[in-house]
């Protein structure tokens, strides 16, 4: 494992930080609490030393399972991140009683790495307007939160924004090689760097769809430059390429997803591919750019949707057909997975998915195009 000082914090930090949004989860949905604990503590046993969770993760109880896995000493071994869930505060208190809430659910006395979660306009204008900067305040000066920061979903203009109204210990942002300019991007990332804000890195694969069914020319491509390199770690290792970056999240649900990306983050420094690997990749990158249908990650912040539709399992599917050439793989699962409902076309066309939506797709239009493609 490599390490890296965070620059507003100056911890050494692991190049290969764990998120805690996709755990293992059984047949019921529910995370699999066993399974979640094994590969928490295997990654932090390889070496991890940055856990990150949030009020939201896994229906609400996401801090619990977390605060589990973590028990026997584990906490101790680890800085621990979460989030405040902006949306959900209503008055000025609620950031305290938010707060002292996860403290409770996560079994600590400190929160390492605090976070106003899933910034946009209109969670920072709401957030301003109830004063959340005193509150930051307060927060550190009682311990409870060691250091603070932000993760990030609108346009460069507002993280612009954000990055000077308040002195962050550091920031989260979703960058990986197809997101470069996309929400804070390369530009954020420096900006973020040269202000002397760490920057933890969210969605290095986009939730696994660069590394799903990936496309023959990539698989080609990559192979040539390192053969036997999985997707996966040239992935990460384009985004520890870059000094700017200090921590890499990955959402990692099972074993082998851990042991692959331990071995990946001794790779896990600035400067650690080659410039014509760094060309290869800016090829790999045009590939997909050029195949993609709807710019989801995953997240589930349309979720639950008042119809019953399953919004990013239909656009995960969607992007099989445009990204890996799969319409026959992509009608079979999508046909599996909405079984006992979920369709594109129960959609009832209400819009509260595309005000949840932290990279603003216009859902109920794509939606519409998956009904024509896989109903």
């Amino acid at each position: 494992m490599k390490y890296r000082v965070m620059p507003g914090t100056g911890e050494e930090l692991s190049a290969l930080g764990f998120g805690c949004m996709r755990l293992p989860t059984g047949e019921n949905g529910t995370v699999d609490v066993a399974e979640a604990t094994r590969i928490i503590r295997a990654g932090i046993d390889g070496g991890i030393n940055y856990v990150d969770t949030a009020w939201p993760y896994h229906g609400g109880d996401g801090e619990l399972f977390v605060a589990e896995a973590l028990r026997g000493g584990y906490r101790k071994k680890v800085k621990l991140a979460t989030k405040l869930p902006c949306w959900l505060t209503e008055s000025h208190d609620d950031f305290d009683g938010f707060l002292n809430s996860q403290l409770d659910r996560l079994e600590t006395d400190s929160i390492d790495y605090y976070l106003l979660h899933a910034l946009n306009q209109g969670r920072w204008d709401h957030v301003t307007a109830l004063n959340v900067f005193s509150f930051l305040d307060r927060a550190k000066r009682s311990g409870k939160v060691k250091n603070v920061g932000f993760s990030f979903h609108d346009g460069p203009d507002l993280f612009s924004t954000v990055l000077r109204a308040y002195d962050w210990d550091f920031c989260q942002i979703q960058y990986n090689f197809i997101d470069q300019n996309y929400q804070a991007g390369r530009a954020g990332l420096k900006e973020a760097y040269d202000r002397g804000v760490g920057v933890v890195v969210m969605e290095p694969l986009r939730g696994g769809a660069l590394v799903q069914s990936v496309p023959e020319e990539v698989k080609g491509l990559l192979e040539r430059e390192a053969p036997g390199r999985p997707s996966a770690e040239w992935g990460l290792r384009w985004i520890w390429d870059q000094k700017e970056t200090s921590v890499v999240l990955s959402g990692m649900s099972s074993m082998e997803q851990v042991e692959q990306n331990l071995l990946a983050a001794e790779n896990g420094q600035p400067d650690n591919l080659t410039d014509r690997e760094r060309e290869t990749m800016d090829k790999v990158a045009r590939i997909y750019m050029d195949r993609m249908a709807v710019n989801c990650t995953g997240c589930r912040y349309c979720m639950p949707c008042p119809a019953g539709v399953k919004i990013p399992e239909c656009f995960a599917q969607f992007n099989k057909v445009t990204m890996l050439d799969d319409l026959a793989g992509a009608k079979q699962f999508y046909t599996a997975f909405t079984k006992d409902g979920g369709k594109a076309s129960q959609c009832v066309d209400c819009g509260q998915c595309e005000t949840a939506c932290p990279q603003n797709i216009p859902i109920r239009k794509a939606l519409k195009e998956v009904v024509e493609t896989l109903e």
